[in-house]
Protein backbone atom coordinates (compact mmCIF):
# COMPACT_ATOMS: atom_id res chain seq x y z
CA UNK A 1 0.00 0.00 0.00
CA UNK A 2 2.93 2.31 0.62
CA UNK A 3 4.37 1.87 -2.88
CA UNK A 4 0.68 3.10 -4.06
CA UNK A 5 0.79 6.16 -1.84
CA UNK A 6 4.36 6.77 -2.94
CA UNK A 7 3.51 6.62 -6.50
CA UNK A 8 0.43 9.08 -6.16
CA UNK A 9 3.08 11.07 -4.27
CA UNK A 10 5.66 11.24 -7.20
CA UNK A 11 2.71 11.57 -9.63
CA UNK A 12 1.32 14.85 -8.03
CA UNK A 13 5.53 16.13 -7.47
CA UNK A 14 6.12 15.63 -11.33
CA UNK A 15 2.44 17.27 -12.69
CA UNK A 16 3.28 19.99 -10.18
CA UNK A 17 6.22 20.76 -11.24
CA UNK A 18 5.41 20.48 -15.29
CA UNK A 19 2.74 22.99 -14.19
CA UNK A 20 4.99 25.35 -12.89
CA UNK A 21 7.66 25.17 -16.02
CA UNK A 22 5.06 25.70 -17.78
CA UNK A 23 3.76 29.01 -16.47
CA UNK A 24 7.07 29.96 -15.91
CA UNK A 25 7.41 29.80 -19.80
CA UNK A 26 4.62 32.11 -20.57
CA UNK A 27 5.41 35.92 -21.91
CA UNK A 28 5.25 38.51 -19.73
CA UNK A 29 4.31 42.47 -20.50
CA UNK A 30 1.76 43.69 -22.66
CA UNK A 31 0.74 42.35 -26.11
CA UNK A 32 2.16 43.70 -29.27
CA UNK A 33 0.11 45.43 -31.32
CA UNK A 34 1.25 44.92 -35.01
CA UNK A 35 2.47 41.26 -35.39
CA UNK A 36 5.85 40.69 -35.51
CA UNK A 37 5.92 37.98 -38.44
CA UNK A 38 3.45 39.49 -41.28
CA UNK A 39 3.30 43.69 -40.17
CA UNK A 40 -0.89 43.45 -39.61
CA UNK A 41 -2.26 44.55 -37.07
CA UNK A 42 -3.75 42.15 -34.25
CA UNK A 43 -7.12 42.17 -33.11
CA UNK A 44 -7.61 43.74 -29.47
CA UNK A 45 -9.41 40.30 -28.37
CA UNK A 46 -6.86 38.30 -29.14
CA UNK A 47 -4.61 41.02 -27.28
CA UNK A 48 -6.46 40.87 -24.39
CA UNK A 49 -6.77 36.83 -24.34
CA UNK A 50 -3.79 36.38 -24.68
CA UNK A 51 -1.16 38.12 -22.87
CA UNK A 52 1.85 39.09 -24.13
CA UNK A 53 1.19 37.77 -27.65
CA UNK A 54 3.38 39.24 -30.45
CA UNK A 55 1.59 37.13 -33.45
CA UNK A 56 -1.61 37.09 -34.88
CA UNK A 57 -3.60 33.94 -34.62
CA UNK A 58 -2.84 32.81 -38.63
CA UNK A 59 0.91 33.34 -37.92
CA UNK A 60 0.76 31.33 -34.44
CA UNK A 61 -1.33 28.93 -36.47
CA UNK A 62 1.61 28.51 -39.03
CA UNK A 63 4.47 28.93 -36.17
CA UNK A 64 2.86 25.92 -34.03
CA UNK A 65 2.64 23.47 -37.39
CA UNK A 66 6.02 24.10 -38.09
CA UNK A 67 7.14 22.58 -35.03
Amino acid sequence: MADDVDFANDSAEYFLKLSLLRVARLPVGPSAQICVDCDEPIPEARQRSVAGCETCVDCQSLRERRR
